[in-house]
Formats: structure tokens, C-alpha cells, sequence
């Protein structure tokens, strides 16, 4: 297995992974969605590969809060659903700590749904630390 950086080639993959975890974005959508974030210098994109096919992906992107500074958060992060605990999803946060060094910041952030306790159980085996849960609001469309 190896990174690298995604592309606009890879968004069917991503779309694939996505469902996964129940999202239900088009590869259209996808291919939208990721040309602005590799568009957007604060935005960090990449993949694991496993056999010249897309086994994981992980989107970290660096923000700052007028109460909390700044800090990266990881948006996104996907392994698939056969190749989890083989250090794919491990070494993709490896990576997002040392662009999130690059970018001048120590702290790097993840929410989870409170439905993935798996997730949970390996962001704190990886060494992140629960700190509180939230709900999250949508305001529809006008």
C-alpha cells in the first residue's frame, strides 16, 4: 500500500468509499466538490492505494476560530470497508499532522458521528483525545 495525492480521476473511487459510510453524493457531485478542494491552498487530499485501486482516502483542511485559534480538521476519512486495521487509515493521519505542521499548527481535530464507535475507538487508539459531543444543524435551502 501507498499514498498520494488524489485527482479528479479519482472521484469515483471516493464516491464509492463515501457510500460506505451511507453518504449519498453522485461521482458528479464528488468530481465538483473535489476540483474546489484541490483548488484551495488550505485544503489537503489523499488516498491509499492498494494494487493501482483506491482503498482509502482522508481530507484535512486548516481553519481558524476567533475563540479556539487555528488548528486542521480532518473533514473526512474513509478505508475501505475490507482493508481496515491494516494501518492504511493510520498512516493518512500521519500524514495530515505533518501538512498541519507545514502549515504552522500543532492541533489537528476530527469529529465522528456518535454512531461510529469504531471510529471512535481508533482515533483514540491513534491518540486523539474525546473532548465533548455536538449536534450539528442544517438551515434548508430558502
Amino acid at each position: 500500500m501507498h499514498l498520494r495525492t488524489l485527482t479528479l480521476a479519482h472521484a469515483e473511487a471516493i464516491t464509492s468509499l463515501s457510500s460506505q459510510l451511507g453518504y449519498k453524493a453522485s461521482v458528479v457531485e464528488t468530481n465538483v466538490w473535489l476540483q474546489e478542494i484541490l483548488e484551495g491552498k488550505d485544503n489537503y487530499v489523499l488516498g491509499a492505494v492498494l494494487d493501482d485501486r483506491l482503498i482509502g482516502w482522508v481530507h484535512a483542511f486548516y481553519t481558524v476560530r476567533l475563540e479556539s485559534g487555528a488548528f486542521v480538521e480532518i473533514g473526512g476519512l474513509v478505508v475501505d470497508d475490507n482493508h481496515r486495521r491494516t494501518g492504511a487509515g493510520r498512516r493518512m493521519v500521519e500524514q495530515v499532522r505533518s501538512w498541519a505542521k507545514q502549515k504552522g499548527v500543532s492541533k489537528v481535530r476530527v469529529r465522528c458521528n456518535t454512531k461510529r464507535e469504531d471510529s471512535h475507538t481508533f482515533y483514540k487508539a491513534i491518540g486523539f483525545q474525546e473532548l465533548k459531543e455536538q449536534k450539528v444543524f442544517d438551515i434548508l435551502p430558502l
